[in-house]
């Protein structure tokens, strides 16, 4: 808090103002007491006399209401000379005057029948004057006791010094706060420092962790088979064949490697786990998976599409090569294959499989192994079987100009167009090409058609997948 913030308190101002409202308060309660007493006895006259007039007004109506009704006897003061007549004269005679007064005696009962509903709002208003008038006198009471209660506050000098007292404390809590405001934000700042940096570092320790374990576990292997070579051949040494089992270990030296790359730069399990599901309705309309048209996922990796398979009770394995990625796989309980991707096809009888599937696995394959893959594919799915590639999009200029060659295991780009002319050339039919990731909205640029442009060329599609179907004919 700093003392520009710190609203200013005219301690003589506010005295004369309590002053004032005391005397305003004061002069107030002796008016409301003198009102209230005279409007008691008022209104207690006043209301005793509307009651009588209502009474009266009541007795009225009953003997009115008596009187219009219809006449059907004779009056008995009507029985002597000269008007005495017979019983039959008398009932034309009530008859005719009945017959007379019908529309008077109508006009009659509709004004006792209003002077009624009259009188009982007059009654109803009555009970409200008198809840009303309740309610008055214990807001009237109210009033009074708060004026009593402000009355109690005197001493207008003890409130004067209570107040200094008061803003003197405000100042000097508003001094503290400003020296240890300076030191509270610099704290703030090295937390912020700290904790950034102790993230970063949680996450460079999580990456060298996974490569350390994978790297250990792979040259434990390695001296395990070499130990187990040995004693195979003692006292003899290595014949050609043993040595030639070291020399392929050669290939999987770098397998904890790509692992650690693989979590750095593909992206997290759970993000790859929810992209690939865009593919589960092409599985569902192929009706495959099942026992007798199984799906073979190459280069499965760490088995993201084999476990989304396996969930939605599908029947898949893979295949792979880096023996740490297996390893992985096996541990979620998967079925996966050590086995390089020509050679196992190859073993496979025609129409064997419902579909074959790769992700961001073609990009890594020479041209003559792509197209022997596309050639076993085709061989290999039963007609109806399905096809799917995906691979890094380079009509994106960022993944053409750099994301792809992230990557050091990458070839060459594969435009769409390229790789959906092979599929079509091997006899693949209904040959689609389904554009994938595109970047944020909040990496694009909102204006003119140049803009728009811009952002399809660097912030379009990341990666696209090639679908295709073996032709069931």
């Amino acid at each position: 808090m700093s003392e520009s913030h710190k609203p200013e308190i005219n301690i003589d101002e506010l005295m004369e103002k309590i002053r004032q409202e005391v005397a305003q308060r004061k002069h107030q309660q002796s008016k409301i007491q003198v009102i209230s007493n005279s409007n008691s006895v008022n209104s207690s006259i006043e209301t005793s006399g509307i009651k009588w007039s209502i009474n009266h007004i009541e007795a009225l109506l009953k003997n009115a209401e008596f009187r219009a009704i219809l006449r059907t006897k004779w009056p008995d003061n009507l029985n002597r000379f000269p008007f005495n007549f017979s019983r039959g004269l008398q009932n034309i005679a009530l008859k005719i005057l009945n017959f007379i007064f019908k529309d008077q005696r109508e006009v009659n009962f509709n004004i006792i029948s209003a002077l009624k509903e009259s009188v009982a709002l007059n009654q109803q208003l009555l009970a409200q004057i008198s809840i009303l008038r309740s309610q008055l006198d214990e807001r009237l009471t109210a009033i009074e006791t708060h004026l009593q209660k402000l009355d109690e506050y005197k001493g207008m000098q003890g409130i004067k010094e209570h107040l200094f007292v008061v803003d003197t404390r405000i100042q000097e809590l508003d001094q503290r706060f400003d020296s240890v405001d300076t030191p509270v934000k610099e704290l703030e700042q090295r937390l912020d420092y700290v904790d950034s940096h102790l993230k970063e570092l949680g996450e460079r320790y999580m990456i060298n962790e996974n490569y350390i374990k994978s790297d250990l576990w792979q040259q434990k292997r390695l001296i395990t088979l070499f130990l187990e070579e040995a004693r195979q051949r003692l006292p003899e040494p290595l014949n050609q064949q043993q040595l030639e089992t070291f020399v392929n270990e050669e290939n999987h030296l770098l397998d904890a490697f790509y692992v650690a790359f693989e979590n750095q730069f593909r992206g997290t399990r759970d993000d790859i786990f929810n992209r690939l599901k865009v593919y589960l309705p092409f599985i569902a309309e192929a009706k495959i998976g099942e026992s007798d048209s199984a799906i073979l996922d190459v280069g499965c990796g760490r088995g993201e599409w084999l476990e989304l398979l396996q969930n939605n009770n599908y029947t898949a394995r893979g295949l792979d090569i880096n023996r740490v990625m297996l390893e992985q796989c096996r541990s979620r309980g998967l079925e996966v294959i050590e086995a390089d991707v020509i050679s196992y096809l190859n073993s496979l009888p025609e129409n064997s499989l419902g579909a074959i599937t790769g992700f961001h696995i073609i990009e890594h394959l020479p041209f003559q192994i792509l197209m022997k893959l596309f050639t076993e594919t085709v061989r290999v799915l039963r007609p109806g079987g399905l096809v799917i590639f995906e691979t890094p999009n380079p009509e994106n200029i960022l993944v053409a100009s750099h994301n792809f060659y992230t990557d050091p295991t990458h070839r060459n780009p594969l435009p769409s167009t390229t790789v959906k002319f092979m599929a079509e050339s091997v006899g693949l039919c209904r040959v689609n090409i389904i554009k994938l990731h595109p970047y944020a909205e909040n990496f694009k640029k909102d204006g003119s058609e140049l803009a728009e442009r811009l952002n399809d060329l660097f912030y379009g599609p990341q990666d696209y997948a090639v679908i295709g179907y073996k032709n069931d004919l």
